[in-house]
């Protein structure tokens, strides 16, 4: 299952590259997103955060103004199907392309059990 959510992200890191601007509090919500699902996929090959899958770790492509590590302490694990499911919901007028990406992710991430 691990190997459908990199494909998934992957697809994720591609809608994001032709999406045209992302304004920030999306961009925030998927670093966000992004680094926990890196942690998790991490603690499950039991290698350690520094040694994440390199398809998950360019999935939030962003300008480096912006930090790329979310504050471990604000960052969870819990209830990531739910926060890629209000995620999408909430920017799919916005960003139309984004949003079965989204959709995807959530579905998968659900069916994993998280």
């Amino acid at each position: 299952m691990d190997n459908h959510l990199k494909a998934s992200l992957q697809d994720l890191q591609g809608k994001l590259a032709v999406a045209g601007p992302v304004d920030e509090e999306l961009k925030s919500l998927l670093l966000r997103l992004d680094g926990d699902i890196q942690s998790l996929l991490a603690r499950r090959q039991g290698l350690g955060m520094a040694a994440a899958s390199p398809a998950v770790a360019g999935v939030a492509t962003v300008p480096a103004a912006i930090n790329p590590v979310p504050d471990v302490e604000e960052s969870t694990t819990y209830g990531l199907a739910e926060r890629t499911q209000e995620i999408s919901a909430r920017f799919a007028a916005q960003h139309p392309t984004l949003e079965p990406a989204l959709r995807e992710l959530g579905r998968i991430l659900s069916n994993m059990g998280i």
